[in-house]
């Protein structure tokens, strides 16, 4: 029988037992769920760099939003809340869609 101690996503358990298989999860308190989820976000970017096709591309970036929304959520933190800042931050400072890779800054 497979161990896979990981947050799933809530009706795994429930799709799982329409097969026939039978599964064991518990409900996570808030230290082990916040700790989860963090680590359920390095699985699936690492899921993202190791794709190769742009379904594979489509599918782990929208699994690392669905982190990233409960993420927010956990916090107390709106979706348009973060938004806001990120457009305040690529209107100060730019995005990266120019592509600069910062080298070296020289000493005063």
């Amino acid at each position: 029988m497979p161990i896979y101690n990981k947050l799933v996503r809530d009706k795994i358990p429930e799709i799982i037992g329409s097969t026939g298989q039978k599964c064991s999860c518990k409900v996570l308190n808030d230290d082990e769920y916040i700790k989860a989820l963090q680590e359920k976000c390095y699985e699936e970017l690492d899921e993202y760099v190791s794709s190769t096709t742009n379904i594979e591309i489509m599918e782990e970036l929208a699994d690392l939003l669905e982190i990233f929304h409960s993420l927010a959520d956990y916090h107390g933190i709106s979706i348009e809340q973060i938004e806001e800042i990120r457009k305040r931050k690529r209107e100060q400072r730019g995005g990266f869609q120019d592509r600069i890779f910062l080298i070296e800054v020289e000493d005063k």
